[in-house]
């Protein structure tokens, strides 16, 4: 499954985006689906994650009720709906897909497949 991340790019801070992660397959609706995060100088961290039927959701405390995730298995796509963005939220967005279900957050060794990032830059 070949994973294509768009929608990154400069922002306000309190400012909306909306990112995408375009799957190649069909098979991406077995796969539970998340977006991950690194900003400069940090290790990558788990930002929010949905199962593979989207009846189940995950979020890092530091985004709750900020950031929304879904998915449309018609489309092979997911999406991270960011609200309310802060300057901290500056990262590389990755989007990712796995056939492991993690609780409380998808674990990066459990990965099966990578996008190859966007950028959010957040300014205050």
């Amino acid at each position: 499954v070949q994973l294509q991340a768009s929608g990154g790019g400069l922002v306000q801070a309190e400012g909306s985006l909306r990112l995408s992660c375009a799957a190649s397959e069909t098979t991406f609706r077995r796969y539970h689906m998340g977006w991950f995060r690194q900003a400069p100088g940090k290790e990558r961290e788990a930002v929010a994650a949905i199962i593979w039927s989207g009846g189940t959701t995950q979020y890092a405390d530091s985004v709750k009720g900020r950031f929304t995730i879904s998915r449309d298995n018609a489309k092979n796509t997911i999406y991270l709906q960011m609200n309310n963005l802060k300057p901290e939220d500056t990262a590389v967005y990755y989007c990712a897909a796995t056939r492991v279900w993690s609780v409380p957050s998808m674990t990066q060794r459990n990965i099966d497949f990578w996008g190859q990032g966007t950028l959010v830059t957040v300014s205050s």
